[in-house]
Order: structure tokens, then sequence, then C-alpha cells
């Protein structure tokens, strides 16, 4: 696994983090729960190709 891979998703959730702090304070519940949502979904987005290559491996690995 690439080490960009992790700084990346750190930096999704450190945004994420400061953009939902400042839309709770500005009484915008409902538009930081969309953030937090839309955060998770680009980070499994992109996460989708490494779980693809996990079940890939453990087939081989079991000859299933």
């Amino acid at each position: 696994m690439d080490v960009e891979i992790i700084y990346r998703i750190a930096a999704v959730g450190i945004l994420v983090a400061v953009l939902n702090q400042v839309l709770i304070r500005a009484g915008r519940e409902e538009q930081a729960m969309m953030t937090t949502l839309a955060g998770l979904v680009v980070v499994l987005y992109w996460m989708i190709g490494y779980i693809s290559a996990l079940f890939e491996t453990m087939q081989s690995m079991f000859h299933l």
C-alpha cells in the first residue's frame, strides 16, 4: 500500500473535520452532515481498488 493514500485520507479527514466544525457553529447541521458523508464517499471510492486487490489475493491464497 502506498503511503500517499494514507496522507490523502488524512488530509480529507482534517478538511472534513474543519468544515464540519465551521458549519455546525454557523447553525448548518444538515450541510455539516452532508460534508461528512461526501468525505466518506470520496475515501471509500479511493479504497475500492485496494479492497478489490485484497479479495483477489485472498482468493489466490486459499484457491477459491
